[in-house]
């Protein structure tokens, strides 16, 4: 097999490993009615009604997995997924919806959500699906503001150059259902979470900005990730008055560690970008390759974490014997700071400033790409590139440059190959970076 083959057949492998279905029969189990989540076991007797909600790019197979198990006992169930990431349901409900800019269908889908907690009562069981995609999913606006107000504001942060934990704190700020307050709606009843992680560290208060967590943060934290992105200004005047009622404690803080309303909830991370780099690692191993995880946690500016990877890599090939093969395994969700106007991701711009620095440097092949299958609001999953992108590039007379600094990564590899495509994944544990380094 060529390398570009083998990083491909290692980063599907990572991506097999935490598709929902898999990750839900591992950690999920029915018997003689009593349900068994890690340490947790709930009579499912107990209880009067069941409701199924979720919210995120893979809550649909999520969705379906939990129908496999409880079946009719599901009162009501509401998924809201990104468009092109939903399945067949048999006892609810399906909406596709705008990510990662929220529209219409998922603002009325998040209210219909919150309808089905209404109706919840203390003898009720509420199972809550989560996963990456869940905080521009679960669309709601927050008092005197309107729908384009949050569209706005979403736009504004995804070019900023926030990471998503700081994006996630000025969301839960700005939402009724986000940051705790889903479990809030749901209380009293008892409310079982079960969540693919897509955020570094795997915080519960980040993923889909923690709608059935204790959120950590203040209405002071999002202010101050405003002030640090110069979008105070930016933002719309709705949403500022907003943020400024609650630094002014006229609006009430989001719900925090010791809530008595947490008392009935329980969360559980069933997936997550370590999961994903073992099985990568393993991979690796069945084909004869030494391997190294580098990371779970990379971060950053993706042009820094290109220069970071290339540099490792050659460091790495230095040491390497005649003959001899290594490859290196990142895992994490790097940042860009979008100047351009341009089309692409962190993962097909990462790999397009690894291109620039790989130019004459033989033996080094690296694939980048999002375990979703989606990079940016594009139909690529990321990139794979070696010292022969820049000499594809030559041939057709582009210009490399041209396209780094206007941020159009999408159509630099278009024109000259190496995207990743698969389709959705129907999951969501970040981005993998699979290096196969070659000695020379």
């Amino acid at each position: 097999m060529d390398s570009k083959t083998i990083v491909k057949k290692i980063f599907d492998s990572g991506v097999k490993s935490v598709l929902p279905d898999h990750m839900l029969t591992n950690s999920v189990r029915i018997k003689n009615e009593r349900m068994h989540v890690s340490d947790l076991t709930i009579n499912l007797s107990n209880f009067k009604h069941i409701y199924i909600i979720g919210a995120g790019k893979a809550s649909a197979l999520m969705a379906k997995e939990i129908e496999k198990k409880l079946g009719s006992r599901i009162s009501a169930e509401h998924i809201i997924v990104k468009y092109g990431h939903s399945c067949d349901l048999q006892y609810g409900q399906i909406t596709e919806a705008g990510h990662p800019v929220p529209d219409a269908n998922g603002f009325q889908a998040t209210q219909e959500i919150v309808k089905i907690l209404d109706e919840a009562k203390k003898e009720d069981l509420i199972i809550c699906l989560l996963s990456g995609g869940g905080s521009a999913l679960l669309a709601d606006c927050p008092e005197g503001a309107l729908p384009e107000d949050l569209v706005k504001l979403n736009q504004l942060l995804l070019i900023s150059g926030a990471d998503i934990h700081e994006m996630n704190v000025v969301r839960k700020h700005l939402s009724k259902v986000k940051g705790g307050q889903l479990a809030k709606t749901a209380f009293p009843a008892t409310l079982v979470s079960l969540i693919l992680s897509d955020v570094i560290g795997d915080s519960l208060d980040i993923i889909a900005s923690g709608p059935t967590s204790a959120d950590h943060s203040t209405f002071s934290d999002a202010w101050k990730i405003l002030e640090k992105y110069n979008l105070v200004q930016e933002i719309p005047v709705s949403l500022k008055d907003y943020l400024q009622k609650g630094l002014a404690g006229i609006v009430e803080e989001t719900p925090k560690e010791g809530d008595a309303l947490f008392q009935n909830v329980h969360n559980f991370i069933i997936g997550s970008n370590t999961l994903a780099l073992k099985a990568a690692y393993k991979k690796c191993l069945e084909l004869g390759l030494d391997a190294e995880i580098i990371t779970s946690e990379l971060q950053g500016d993706a042009e820094l974490a290109a220069q970071q990877i290339v540099n490792q890599s050659l460091e790495v090939q230095k040491q390497l014997l005649k003959g001899e093969r290594k490859v290196l395994l990142y895992g994490g969700e790097t940042t860009v700071q979008v100047k351009g106007k341009g089309l692409g991701g962190r993962n097909q711009h990462l790999a397009l400033c690894a291109t620039i620095l790989l130019s004459g440097k033989k033996g080094i092949t690296i694939l980048s790409a999002g375990t979703d299958g989606n990079d940016g609001p594009t139909d690529a999953a990321g990139a794979i590139v070696d010292y022969t992108t820049v000499e594809n590039a030559g041939r057709k007379k582009v210009n490399i440059n041209y396209y780094k600094e206007n941020f159009d990564s999408y159509h630099f590899f278009k024109e000259v190959g190496g995207q990743v495509v698969t389709g959705s994944t129907l999951t969501n544990v970040m981005d993998l970076i699979v290096v196969l380094i070659n000695a020379q």
